[in-house]
This record gives structure tokens, C-alpha cells and sequence, in this order.
């Protein structure tokens, strides 16, 4: 027996936990992944897509690309129009998963790093989502992880109590920034790990498919 508080509240990032984002789908037809990968280390498009997390329009971005790297606009333009076909569905396993933590009582929030002027692509893409309490997402607060301000949003905006709260994210740096928060982190690597995870912390969702332990 511990003394640690049960846990009431999990926090969810969404891509590639509850949905799949391969941005190289966007190109799809248009560019094969060898002429995605010189783009994207042309147009240093990793850089880019935090700051369009962080709440910079669109329209600025490829504005400011056209100064820089204009040959390039209408390929980043090409993304921009097809970020739909980027989002590659529900992670598999997650959706149940979800289900079964909303129907345990706990409360479900999102924290993702996502562009404001996108953002409702995600439900669609998994439905999952919806089932979310509510989501702050870092293009309408100007905020990305793994800045510790974006979670203490969280904290503040949901009343939520860190010590009794689970973030979960496939992103070791943010995890370790939830941490020092004072959640407790759970770095996403597939549903069956987290599913034990979750059990290890006493939240009671099924072991995953043939796992000895689910008693």
C-alpha cells in the first residue's frame, strides 16, 4: 500500500497517440517520399511546423517562404490544402481505450501541439477525440510543449491536480516536461503498453489481449 492519491484525470496528446499523422501522406501522389525528404530539409519544415503549432497562420508561413525559398510555396502550399490525407486514422487500439477510461468516471482532457486554423481535421480523423472533456490545443494559446506554461493551462483552466493526473505523449521531451509538472508521465510507444501503464498506476482498464496479468 502507497499512500499516493488515485488518479481522477488523464491527459491525452493526440498525434500519433489518438491519431496517426504521417505528413508525407499529403504528398501522396504529388511527391515521392525522397523529394519530401529534400523539401523538408530545404525548407527546414519541422522548425516550421512548431512555429505553425505555436499559432502562426498559414498564410504568414508560406508569405514568409516566398521570400526565402519561393520556388518552394506551391509545394508547401500542395501540404497546407492536403493536410487532411496526413492524418492517417484512429492509432490503432486507442479508440477503445478511450471509451473504456471515459466509462470508468475519469476525466479525459486533450493537450496536443496542433495548428489552430487545422485542428478540426482531428475528430474527423478519430472520433475518439470527442470524447474529450475539452483540449487545449497550442495554436489558440500560442503555447508548445514541452514548454511547462502549456501544461500548467491545463492545470489552471481544468482544475486539474497534477499528483492525481496521468500525460500521456509519444514525445519523450514533453512527457519529461509533464513530469517536472508534477504528472505523471507516460511516454506512449503502442496501446498495450500503455494499457499496462495504466494498470501500474492503478487505473483499472483491461491488461492488453493475452496478457497474463488481466485478472
Amino acid at each position: 500500500m502507497t499512500d499516493t492519491p488515485p488518479i481522477d484525470t488523464v491527459v491525452l496528446d493526440f498525434g500519433n497517440v489518438l491519431v496517426g499523422w504521417d505528413p508525407y501522406a499529403a504528398y501522396d501522389g504529388y511527391l515521392d517520399p525522397a523529394e519530401v525528404d529534400a523539401l523538408f530539409d530545404e525548407i527546414g519544415f519541422h522548425d516550421l511546423n512548431r512555429r505553425q503549432d505555436g499559432g502562426r497562420p498559414w498564410a504568414e508561413a508560406l508569405a514568409a517562404l516566398g521570400t526565402t525559398h519561393p520556388h518552394r510555396v506551391d509545394d508547401l502550399r500542395w501540404y497546407v490544402e492536403n493536410y487532411h490525407a496526413s492524418l492517417t486514422g484512429p492509432v490503432e487500439g486507442t479508440e477503445e481505450l478511450v471509451h473504456e477510461l471515459k466509462g470508468l468516471g475519469l476525466r479525459l482532457y486533450g493537450l496536443t501541439n496542433w495548428s489552430a486554423e487545422s485542428f478540426h481535421l482531428a475528430e474527423p480523423a478519430a472520433p475518439a477525440i470527442g470524447l474529450m472533456d475539452d483540449v487545449v490545443v497550442s495554436g489558440r494559446v500560442g503555447l508548445t510543449k514541452p514548454d511547462p506554461r502549456i501544461f500548467e493551462i491545463v492545470v489552471e483552466r481544468f482544475g486539474v491536480d497534477p499528483s492525481r493526473a496521468v500525460f500521456v505523449d509519444d514525445s519523450p521531451a514533453n512527457v519529461t516536461a509533464a513530469r517536472a509538472v508534477g504528472f505523471h508521465g507516460l511516454l506512449f510507444t503502442g496501446t498495450p503498453a500503455l494499457r499496462r501503464d495504466l494498470r501500474a498506476l492503478g487505473v483499472p482498464v483491461a491488461g492488453p489481449p493475452g496478457d497474463p496479468s488481466d485478472t
